[in-house]
């Protein structure tokens, strides 16, 4: 796809976010967050067009016209930026499971109920796009790869620190095993979910089903038994 075509995508998604902020935050902070959704936008553009590696730092804050100083205000690394739409997601999962209220519920469904209203968090109209090119982005990127690794296992322990904090949990594996199993279940609705987007827009709605099916699934692995050929 041209970058042009692939820029106007990522700028027509980008002004429903922009007309939902005009009536929140103040002026500069809405200031911001443009500056940083131009970042990932123009990020995302550029290395699907280009490639990851064949577009640099400089060349991505010459697309945006900031300095590299303002980038490293907003992100890490190339990396960073174009991770930005799922690791969002996630943080915004954190921000939920220190709001969930434990009612006797299984912990894996508790945690499944905070990654849903992370989800629903998440612009309907413009993130899925946006999650869409970052992943399939990270499959054909070995260091991005490396960093969605790296951030999960940060994101898994802050987690686990915030069950541990707010319920009261056995001192054993079984938490981190649930925050585990919500993970793999999320990454193997999201390999299947990218893979089979076809030209329609990408559906939210559509990840969600597929994070809650893979969950429901997660008991029959325990017991699944493995027989000769």
């Amino acid at each position: 796809m041209p970058l042009s075509d692939i820029c106007v995508q990522v700028a027509c998604a980008s002004m429903g976010t922009l007309n939902v902020m005009s009536s929140g935050p103040p002026l500069r902070e809405r200031k911001k967050q443009r500056t940083r959704q131009a970042l990932i936008d123009t990020a995302l553009a550029l290395f699907t067009h280009r490639g990851f590696g064949g577009v640099t730092l400089d060349e991505l804050c010459d697309e945006v016209e900031v300095s590299k100083r303002t980038f490293f205000r907003y992100f890490t690394s190339k990396e960073d930026v174009a991770m930005a739409p799922l690791e969002d997601m996630w943080r915004a999962f954190l921000e939920e499971l220190e709001r969930a209220e434990p009612d006797g519920r299984p912990l894996i469904a508790l945690l499944e109920s905070a990654l849903m209203e992370a989800l629903d968090r998440m612009p309907e109209d413009d993130w899925p796009g946006r999650a869409l090119l970052s992943h399939r982005l990270s499959r054909a990127t070995p260091s991005m790869g490396a960093h969605g690794l790296h951030f999960c296992e940060r994101s898994t322990r802050a987690a686990l620190e915030i069950m541990r904090r707010r319920f009261d949990l056995p001192e054993d594996p079984r938490p981190r095993f649930a925050g585990d199993m919500l993970v793999a279940a999320f990454n193997h609705a999201l390999d299947g979910w990218a893979d089979r987007q076809g030209p329609q827009a990408p559906d939210v709605q559509d990840l969600a089903a597929r994070v809650r099916a893979a969950v429901a699934a997660m008991p029959g692995a325990l017991t699944l038994t493995a027989a000769p050929r």
